[in-house]
């Protein structure tokens, strides 16, 4: 985005997909990225291409998911492939905490904190991917090969179709 400022949670993006060997190019929309719908719309691309970020509390630990835009997680398989029992989603004041984003916006690097991370493997159909960029109106184009890599993420089957 030659000639415009990043807001600093996108510059964030950027500079941690430089250390990862990951080039981040931010694409910035005026309307509201926040849903997977929302972004495919905005990029022109299958939903299925949208990089979905939810946070999820097993047992005692918030693990992250990377979900494809045309499926919903499966809240019970997320809790038996990260070894636990119960899965709940987490409260926004929570993603904000752990992530430094806000829902909408929670990139796949980046992070306050290190997550382990699960992989929907429906998003490796794709040669390219559109991951959220550090806030609900940027997004940035990915491989699912290098989502895999910079997130340290496990492909797992945590999803349905929807």
């Amino acid at each position: 985005m030659p000639d415009q400022e990043l807001p600093e949670a996108v510059e964030r993006v950027v500079e941690t997909g430089v250390v990862l060997g990951v080039r981040v190019e931010p694409r910035t929309f005026p309307e509201s990225t926040r849903t997977a719908q929302e972004a495919a719309d905005a990029i022109g691309v299958d939903v299925g291409q949208i990089v979905k970020s939810l946070i999820f509390q097993v047992d005692q630990e918030l693990v992250l998911a990377y979900v494809s835009g045309k499926n919903q997680l499966n809240e019970v398989i997320l809790a038996s492939v990260a070894g636990g029992e119960k899965c709940q989603r987490v409260d926004a004041k929570t993603v904000r905490e752990v992530t430094g984003f806000s829902i909408g916006g929670v990139p796949p690097f980046g992070l306050l904190e290190n997550l382990r991370v699960f992989i929907d493997k429906d998003l490796l159909d794709y040669n390219e991917v559109w991951a959220a960029a550090g806030t609900p109106h940027a997004v940035f184009p990915i491989g699912p090969g290098d989502l895999v890599t910079a997130s340290g993420g496990e492909v797992s089957e945590i999803s349905v179709k929807n």
